[in-house]
């Protein structure tokens, strides 16, 4: 996830239907999350079995791309009127496509590490152009259109899901990762028109404002949302491969599907929720869920646990991000979405390489580690929730001291 609050907060009106704005941030997010972060997943067991890829080379090529993201999220923070720019978005996209149409030009590993580097950067830089335009045009407007924006990540992981089972029976590897160039192609297409607002000016009075003091409970958020960046992409990474490593098949590429199908609707329905129950509580469920879904396929062997897993990590890593994002915001701690946008990045560059070591004995161990990552990030959303302020405005400045 990236900066969710990056983009202008005004509430400006549109000329197109919400929902034509809903479908067109949704296909960008398709192009640039759901397919050009995570189409490696459902792919990679197929390189390892035909293209002579290690699994150790296959971690680090992942960390390239998770490398890449942290970039572009940091190129968004320091350059903010890239958020803003519908050049940005539409090179971006072209990028993720030119990427993904060059993966299997070559066999040779430094270039797929370069390749997902540079598609890492490309799919920050969408998804924060994208999420801005979202929150420009679409803040006037329900919740849950948001969510359903939201679900375009969910989209791209299953229709990438599909193409990659159908192939995976036909073809290669490399005509999966042609095959997702074209459909991100066509997402591109719808996701081009899709419009950019420059920033609101902040009020005259904003600067005089101070905020309360929520350093303890802020401290909690980011070890918990930084540890969930460590867990979930181990599991995002290697949820196929470890499955296919005990069912063989198309089980885990239709597992993968599932994954895609259990996000689309995740992000509106955990929106939901939130007007119904506090956040911390839901974030804390959502991480022990996440976590249980994660070891499944590694604790117990057979289709019905690879499907119950799949379902529970698709229905709650989007969830997460949307929970943890949105505390951030309310605890009005300074610059909370460019904090924990960065701990989940890094996060994210820290979970291949942990589990590297462990990868010559199978996928299995690396799950493990993954969900004892997220358990640990349960416990410290436990602690988000001691006595937390559930009600914080900010402080004129003359009470700062």
């Amino acid at each position: 996830m990236a900066a969710l609050t990056t983009g202008s907060t005004g509430s400006l009106k549109s000329d197109s239907s919400p929902w034509i704005i809903v479908g067109q941030v949704a296909a960008a997010l398709a192009v640039g999350m759901g397919i050009g972060r995570f189409v490696y997943t459902p792919i990679l067991p197929l390189m390892v079995a035909q293209a002579h890829m290690t699994s150790q080379l296959g971690g680090l090529v992942a960390t390239g791309n998770y490398v890449g993201y942290l970039a572009g999220a940091m190129a968004g923070i320091f350059v903010p009127r890239l958020l803003h720019s519908k050049v940005t978005l539409r090179i971006s996209l072209v990028v993720v496509v030119l990427t993904l149409a060059g993966m299997p030009v070559t066999e040779h590993g430094a270039v797929w590490f370069v390749l997902r580097l540079i598609a890492g950067i490309a799919s920050a830089l969408v998804f924060m152009v994208a999420v801005s335009s979202m929150l420009t045009h679409l803040r006037a407007h329900g919740y849950h259109l948001a969510g359903w924006a939201f679900g375009g990540v969910g989209a791209g992981i299953a229709l990438s899901g599909i193409l990659v089972l159908v192939l995976r029976a036909v073809s290669n590897w490399t005509a999966a990762w042609i095959a997702s160039a074209i459909l991100a192609a066509i997402l591109s297409a719808l996701a081009w028109p899709m419009k950019t607002q420059p920033p609101t000016a902040q009020p005259d009075g904003a600067a005089k404002l101070t905020y309360p003091r929520s350093h303890r409970w802020f401290s909690a958020l980011m070890v918990s949302y930084s540890l969930e960046g460590i867990g979930y992409i181990i599991a995002g990474t290697f949820l196929v491969a470890a499955i296919d490593q005990s069912i063989p098949g198309w089980i885990g590429s239709g597992a993968w599907v599932l994954v895609g199908l259990a996000a689309l609707p995740s992000s509106a329905l955990w929106a939901w929720l939130a007007h119904r129950f506090a956040r911390p509580v839901l974030l804390l469920a959502a991480l022990i869920i996440q976590a249980i879904g994660i070891a499944l396929p590694a604790l117990f062997g057979g289709v019905v646990p690879a499907i119950i897993s799949a379902i529970l990590f698709g229905a709650t890593f989007l969830g997460i991000g949307t929970i943890a994002l949105a505390i951030g915001a309310h605890l009005r701690f300074p610059r909370s979405v460019a904090l924990l946008t960065t701990g989940y990045s890094v996060g994210q560059i820290l979970g291949p390489l942990l589990v590297t070591p462990v990868l010559n004995h199978g996928y299995h161990d690396a799950l493990l580690i993954g969900a004892a990552t997220v358990s640990i990030a349960a416990l410290a959303a436990i602690l988000l929730g001691l006595r937390f302020p559930h009600k914080v405005e900010p402080l004129d400045a003359v009470d700062e001291d």
